[in-house]
């Protein structure tokens, strides 16, 4: 309980700071430190969302404990999307999932200005700064390699084009983030430990945020990555190159999607040494590899592109975004994605912390895999310095209950060191958040 109120204290803390040194919009944000503006309102999806909260709450536990182990991974990627599609719904179809999805005005405007992939390519990088020849790209395009774009794209040309096929897109995607979450914590730290977290998993308030944007299916890509590097490493995959070979793939498709989710190699490296296997490396970069050669051979160089994109950053609102206030405000925005179930469960991590390092210690030196409790916590520190690197970069000034969504599902899991006789209140506390801030606030994505 004390750490939840210093969570919501923190929160509390970025807001009113947040509106003491915003007084001309400096900060670019009309409600810090989140993106939205305060505007209580209910919907469609508030009679699904307080149904599916209720059921959750009351059910979850119980499913997690006792589906066979492939259903409740079904059961965690449908009821994950449920509990999105819910949410997002709560602000109606045009103003909510499709309408909202992608600021209207970004990716899926700009997918007519494609044309030509190799023409594309080689000059992406061309339009991303303010005054570039003819025409520069809008901020979400400008922000990403064209990896995110070409998605889009892709969907465009096959006939899912528009925010309604987008926005089923992203849900979907987004939902199976659970699933892949879930295998990484069974096969790191044991199964009971994954049967724990998996109700707190599928019914995060960070679900705000996964249907309306496309960091939704980014963090489902990095998700899968982990996972099947995790398969890969354990030995659980009947194929493990194989495995290693499609976590490399999805790792090479993060590149081209986010600058920024490189930083989800440091959760892949976290994987490998909690199982003692670098085996999987070479495998890992023969999937990547394809994508590098594509897009450079195309006329993308991807580190062009990003240090285009940092001079272009400073051309927007970062130039007039203190570091100083982002730096932990960005963490107490956090405390709406993650909840106040993972602020408790986060302050036993962190005294738990010291011994799992001691105990991996003591594992490498005998030889042997560490297991439970302590892989947990190590797993759950490689999502927080991942993190944790993010913020103290400057690259992510606000707007990370969104951007951070990769990284913030690796934190969910250490809800399953919370006391198993307070589940049910820690679930509740989960979902009246989301239900609180998605009808209390207009967010912007």
């Amino acid at each position: 309980m004390a750490a939840a109120g210093a969570a919501v204290a923190l929160f509390a803390a970025a807001a009113v700071t947040g509106a003491a040194i915003n007084d001309e919009n400096d900060l670019v944000l009309p409600w810090p430190p989140i993106h939205a503006r305060w505007n209580p309102h209910v919907g469609p999806g508030t009679p699904a969302a307080l149904a599916l909260a209720g059921l959750a709450v009351a059910y979850g536990p119980v499913l997690a404990r006792r589906l066979p182990w492939r259903r409740l991974l079904w059961g965690a990627w449908g009821g994950s999307m449920a509990w999105v599609w819910a949410l997002a719904l709560v602000d109606g179809w045009e103003r909510g999932a499709a309408g909202r999805l992608l600021y209207h005005n970004e990716y899926l405007a700009s997918v007519g200005e494609v044309g030509d992939v190799g023409h594309f390519l080689r000059t992406f990088t061309d339009h991303i700064l303010f005054g570039s020849p003819e025409f520069n790209w809008p901020a979400h395009v400008a922000g990403h390699p064209p990896g995110a774009l070409l998605t889009f794209e892709a969907l465009d040309r096959i006939g899912l084009g528009g925010g309604g096929w987008a926005a089923v897109f992203c849900v979907t995607t987004a939902g199976s983030a659970a699933a892949a979450v879930l295998v990484t914590v069974r096969q790191l730290a044991g199964e009971d430990l994954a049967r724990r977290a998996a109700p707190f998993v599928v019914l995060a308030p960070g679900a705000v945020w996964l249907g309306v944007s496309a960091d939704g299916y980014f963090a489902a890509v990095a998700a899968w990555a982990v996972a099947l590097l995790t398969l890969a490493a354990t030995g659980a995959a009947r194929a493990p190159r194989a495995a290693a070979a499609g976590s490399g793939v999805l790792f090479g498709l993060l590149l081209y999607l986010s600058y920024g989710l490189v930083l989800i190699g440091i959760i892949g490296a976290g994987v490998l040494l909690l199982a003692r296997n670098a085996r999987p490396l070479p495998w890992v970069l023969a999937g990547i590899v394809p994508w590098v050669v594509a897009f450079t051979a195309g006329g993308f160089w991807w580190l062009d592109g990003y240090l285009t994109l940092v001079e272009r950053y400073y051309q927007g609102a970062a130039s007039t975004r203190p570091y100083a206030y982002f730096v932990w405000a960005n963490l107490a925005a956090q405390v709406l994605t993650a909840g106040l179930a993972s602020a408790a469960a986060l302050r036993r991590w962190g005294v738990a912390l010291p011994g799992a390092g001691r105990a991996y210690a003591a594992a490498w030196r005998a030889g042997e895999v560490v297991r439970g409790r302590a892989a947990l916590v190590l797993l759950v520190a490689s999502g927080a310095l991942a993190m944790a690197v993010a913020d103290l970069s400057g690259m992510s000034k606000a707007e990370t209950e969104r951007i951070w969504l990769p990284f913030l599902l690796w934190l969910l899991p250490a809800a399953a060191l919370l006391p198993r006789e307070r589940v049910r209140w820690w679930l509740a506390a989960q979902a009246v958040l989301a239900l609180a801030v998605n009808h209390l606030w207009l967010t912007r994505w």
